[in-house]
């Protein structure tokens, strides 16, 4: 399999590349602070990819901080600060039904990562089993899986590229990702195929 990962930390709008290679993902990490409105301008813009809901995930003093709601990005005022690092995602839903919770992003336990993800997670069950802790699952979805295990993956190694690396290597199925760190106010996406 061929796997992409990249990392992205105080650029500004990585958008071209995601737009390539995922579907209703729009973020950015920039050297000063811009309107978390920005991200909702992206994911209207990426709208006709995901309408069922959609989230935005804010990097504020160490903590990713969450603005989720179902229904069309068009109709969205959020109330988010502005930030140096954000994420977005409009959601089709495959795996849990429509619903708040289960609108991208998903938080690890500490709400330091907010993790997006497009395309099925087809082994989730199996990874979910390997998890060595328990954590808290907020959804019915395919994707939470992943966002905890990144979670272990970085208690056992800091660094999030290669953890990153060692969590997708385990995914089957055709899918991206992106994940902020809200800590070092950084991005890392990885994809497998084309979701």
């Amino acid at each position: 399999m061929a796997f992409g990962v990249r990392m992205h930390r105080s650029s500004e709008l990585f958008v071209a590349f995601l737009e390539i290679s995922m579907c209703g993902i729009f973020g950015f990490v920039a050297q000063r602070e811009r309107p978390a409105t920005d991200v909702l301008a992206g994911l209207k813009h990426l709208e006709y990819r995901g309408y069922d809901s959609w989230g935005v995930a804010v990097a504020r003093n160490g903590t990713a901080v969450l603005e989720k709601a179902v229904g069309s990005i068009s109709d969205a005022i959020t109330d988010l600060s502005d930030a140096r690092a954000s994420l977005g995602h409009t959601r089709w839903a495959t795996h849990g039904g429509v619903t708040q919770a289960n609108a991208h992003p998903h938080l690890d336990c500490g709400s330091r990562f907010a993790l997006i993800h497009n395309g099925i997670v087809e082994n989730y069950r199996e990874l979910g089993s390997r998890l060595s802790r328990e954590h808290r699952f907020l959804s019915q979805t395919d994707t939470e899986v992943l966002v905890h295990l990144l979670e272990e993956e970085l208690e056992r190694e800091g660094d999030l590229l290669p953890a990153l690396l060692r969590v997708f290597r385990e995914v089957q199925g055709l899918s991206a990702v992106a994940v902020l760190d809200a800590l070092t106010e950084q991005i890392a996406v990885a994809k497998n195929g084309s979701p």
